[in-house]
């Protein structure tokens, strides 16, 4: 069965902890528990709301062929669902609502990744499991957060049932902006060309003049083709002072040396380019993590190796971890992470397909499916990555079908007060590498800018109504 601790922790996941209003000094302050899980027909008479368990948690049934769901899907409130039967009844004493979907086991399928866990074999050259192999994504829903909109659902039945009349609960609505902005940025290949290497690539495999690749080896920062820092990070630097302070954070992924070939170019993390680099990083106030290398993908024990590494290197610990190209996606991966002392993690996307890989846009707690074990590891949902958009490997998108569909996530993410998470690398900002990625991502910079705005708007417009 499922431990207490992660009934609990998914329950607030999807409909917050709810609390008794009242008028005194403790206002808000008592705790009640308005949703159960439970099948058990004394333990149902506690809750206003019952979810029926499905049997996914029992020992039988939890780590078999039975445990995955299949297609088609069945519906509940025009919500897909993966397990138990797509309706709801009020009690016959009329003062309960006895939901026979599974939000639980759904919610937790999807959470925990446990798909993953399972069909181990389902794998890319790379070690990743493809998006285009998920549920989701067959099942038709990758662009939807359904854990979100199961959540929604709930608290939409405690508030038109009279539940929450009844009990004098508390359930504030939520802002239909973001609760936080993470823009990210992969330096996998920090520079074009620096050093003798570079000079000798430019000179001898691509055939330039030896003073045209003296010049590209040893010139000045700006005239390198990926050295795009000043001007990405202004743009970011604008939407942070447009958003509420704390909403918006940078985020520089920094990969220490590796053996792999997949690892290449390996940079000096302490070289005089990477300090110039990170200066500007500093002036913006940048938060800089860990970029896990392929090797630390193959070998999960290596990533404690890398963040001392990383310590080393800059005299303090890395704020975050993502591994490089996406390429984590074992619980032992995370457990690593987690026992190496990182609480936060942004791989948690896919390399081929864009949208919602948790099923949520907020964060979320690993869950490692193998032992059932909620750990103090936070994931943080990817919801898009340049690459993932125009790799011909990807979705091989053109400009106006990559805008279409990264604006419609955004704004989801915007609907559900969701935590929108942005990678772009630095080479790919450079109109040199690529025609279009740095105007899309200047576009949705100003879409997240005007959303947040229309949002503070409606809002006040909501504050004056209410006032007569």
């Amino acid at each position: 069965m499922l431990h207490n601790k992660i009934r609990q922790y998914l329950i607030d996941f999807l409909v917050g902890p709810l609390f008794i209003q009242s008028q005194g000094e403790d206002r808000y302050q008592r705790r009640f528990e308005a949703v159960g899980y439970t099948d058990d027909p004394e333990e149902m008479k506690q809750y206003p709301v019952v979810i029926l368990p499905s049997g996914f948690f029992d020992s039988s049934h939890y780590g078999t062929p039975r445990s995955c769901p299949s297609l088609p899907l069945r519906e509940w409130r025009g919500i897909p669902i993966l397990f138990g039967e797509p309706r709801e009844e009020w009690s016959r004493e009329g003062h309960q609502v006895i939901i026979h979907a599974d939000l639980i086991a759904s919610s937790y399928f999807l959470l925990s990744r446990y798909e993953e866990m399972y069909l181990r074999h389902e794998r890319d050259q790379l070690g990743r499991f493809p998006g285009k192999s998920s549920l989701a994504y067959r099942a038709g829903f990758l662009h939807r957060p359904i854990v979100d909109e199961y959540g929604d659902a709930l608290r939409e039945i405690l508030l038109s049932s009279g539940i929450a009349e009844r009990y004098n609960l508390r359930i504030p609505e939520r802002a239909k902006t973001f609760s936080a902005v993470h823009l990210t940025h992969d330096l996998a290949y920090p520079y074009n060309y620096r050093g003798w290497r570079s000079f000798l690539r430019a000179w001898l495999r691509e055939r330039k003049s030896p003073l045209r690749s003296l010049k590209l080896a040893f010139g000045l920062d700006k005239e390198d083709d990926f050295y795009t820092y000043p001007r990405f990070l202004k743009w970011d630097q604008e939407l942070k002072e447009h958003l509420p302070k704390g909403v918006t954070h940078i985020h520089f992924f920094i990969r220490m040396p590796s053996h792999s070939a997949l690892d290449r170019p390996r940079y000096r993390p302490r070289s005089s380019y990477m300090r110039r680099v990170l200066l500007e990083a500093g002036r913006a106030k940048a938060h800089l993590g860990l970029l896990g290398s392929h090797q630390a993908c193959l070998y999960a024990e290596m990533i404690g190796g890398e963040r001392k590494a990383f310590e080393q290197a800059y005299a303090k610990p890395p704020h975050s971890l993502r591994y490089s190209s996406l390429a984590a996606c074992e619980p032992e991966d995370y457990l690593q992470a987690l026992y190496s002392g990182f609480r936060h993690d942004y791989t948690m996307g896919y390399a081929d397909v864009v949208g919602f890989r948790l099923g949520t846009c907020h964060p979320v707690r690993f869950i490692n499916p193998n032992t059932r074990q909620l750990t103090e590891l936070t994931l943080h949902p990817l919801i898009l990555r340049d690459l993932t958009l125009s790799s011909g490997e990807a979705m091989g998108l053109d400009h106006e079908q990559a805008e279409q569909i990264a604006s419609e996530l955004v704004h989801t993410v915007a609907r559900y007060n969701g935590e929108l998470t942005l990678l772009w690398h630095n080479h790919l900002l450079s109109q040199k590498t690529h025609p279009w990625h740095s105007v899309l991502y200047r576009s949705l910079l100003r879409q997240i800018e005007e959303i947040d705005r229309e949002a503070i708007e409606a809002a006040e417009q909501d504050s004056v109504i209410s006032s007569y």
